[in-house]
């Protein structure tokens, strides 16, 4: 069985990089930590928040990685010399990763209640008409 392309259909033309995004974003395999909303804050901004609870701001670090922005969180071990009878907050590092479509911009991040926000910005495309001259062969 062949695996079909968007190339591979004529009126999909120059949409390799959309295909390029889907296949990564497939492949990243978040498996569920930390637990995340992404929220339509107005008609052209989104906010991602992610629960990082016993994260500092030291802990985390955001990326934006060839349009994708990558939020990373590892702990420092200072957990040494504490005996835990029970422990039931992970403390475990992970790797989240978010496709950014085309005239997406990363704006603020704001650490509030054990919350990461990230908030996003589209721009507006202005719209161009373009008119094609027809020479004579």
């Amino acid at each position: 069985m062949t695996k079909l392309t968007l190339g591979s259909y004529p009126h999909m033309l120059g949409f390799e990089q959309l295909e390029r995004a889907l296949e990564r974003t497939a492949k990243s395999g978040n498996e569920g930590y930390p637990p995340y909303n992404i929220e339509q804050t107005s008609e052209c901004s989104y906010r991602i928040t992610l629960a990082v609870a016993g994260f500092s701001e030291g802990d985390l670090a955001i990326t934006v990685e060839d349009r994708q922005l990558v939020i990373r969180g590892k702990q420092g071990d200072d957990d040494e010399d504490r005996i835990f009878l029970h422990r039931g907050i992970a403390a475990r590092q992970f790797q989240r990763s978010f496709v950014l479509a085309e005239g997406v911009e990363v704006g603020d991040a704001i650490m509030e209640n054990g919350l990461l926000h990230v908030d996003l910005e589209r721009s507006r495309p202005e719209a161009v008409v373009q008119t094609i001259q027809i020479r004579k062969g």
